[in-house]
């Protein structure tokens, strides 16, 4: 899915990578765990948290997660959105619940990780 869909599906505002509407996202994981994330393991990948610190930016940098969608109309601060310019990592801001979002971006096509092919 490019990331200029889950923008449209998730009414999501772009915060960094306005540059990369066509980047393709083949999966998804909704976590505010990041061990839980560490043991997701898919490459191309989008993160739907609410938490926003720069372990999150960190992480996805670590796991090759091009997209963080903050749910909830979370903010990250100016130092987590140089964080993730600096490493690649394109930001979107949803005002949906992360359950209501991952149900949206799921019924559209992207899948989870046991569903990646």
């Amino acid at each position: 899915m490019k990331i200029s869909k889950i923008i449209e599906l998730l009414e999501a505002e772009t915060l960094t990578g306005e540059n990369n509407p066509d980047m393709d996202i083949h999966s998804a994981c909704g976590s505010d765990m990041m061990s839980d994330v560490l043991a997701f393991v898919k490459e191309q990948a989008a993160l739907l948290t609410g938490l926003v610190n720069s372990q999150v930016i960190r992480t996805c940098h670590m796991m090759d997660i091009r997209c963080i969608i903050f749910v909830r109309s979370k903010a990250p601060s100016k130092e987590i959105i140089e964080l993730a310019v600096e490493n690649g990592i394109v930001i979107l801001s949803t005002k949906l619940r992360m359950y209501n979002a991952c149900g949206i971006l799921y019924a559209n096509g992207l899948r989870g990780g046991d569903d990646y092919e």
